[in-house]
């Protein structure tokens, strides 16, 4: 005699998403990368179905002081292609961090997430500033232990 056990699976108009808030002072940059990107897709939740939006959002703030190992600063590179002869630049990191330090943390993120067009509605569920000020006090963000 067979149990017969049923899956429920979500769908996208039952799936229940928080607000989450990470404080990234002194948070390595993969590491922290990692925790958000599982907090997006929703693999935080014992309800995680891989092809419907299941996660929550996110505000990330303090991005400025997020902590980079080794010589990552120094010897590497961010590259934008424009699609035209030449079109390549390459920035260092140390530019980036300097001038938008949550760029390098949502790049890092984006590299994590499926590459496909729920990966991009992932990803605008990430809330990056800079400070500690975010105006999304209205939706009451949970502060996630680090």
């Amino acid at each position: 005699m067979a149990l017969h056990t049923k899956t429920t699976l979500l769908t996208p108009q039952t799936a229940e998403r928080n607000w989450l808030h990470v404080d990234a002072t002194d948070q390595v940059l993969g590491r922290l990368a990692t925790r958000i990107a599982t907090y997006l897709m929703g693999k935080h939740k014992a309800t995680y179905t891989p092809h419907v939006d299941t996660g929550d959002f996110v505000v990330v703030t303090n991005c400025s002081k997020l902590r980079i190992t080794g010589h990552k600063l120094e010897q590497r590179e961010h590259q934008r292609f424009s699609e035209y002869p030449s079109g390549l630049k390459r920035i260092p990191w140390a530019k980036v961090y300097r001038e938008r330090p949550e760029r390098l943390l949502q790049i890092a993120v984006k590299r994590m997430l499926p590459k496909n067009g729920m990966g991009n509605r992932l990803l605008s569920k990430l809330k990056l500033y800079r400070g500690a000020d975010h105006p999304h006090q209205a939706q009451h963000p949970v502060s996630v232990v680090n």
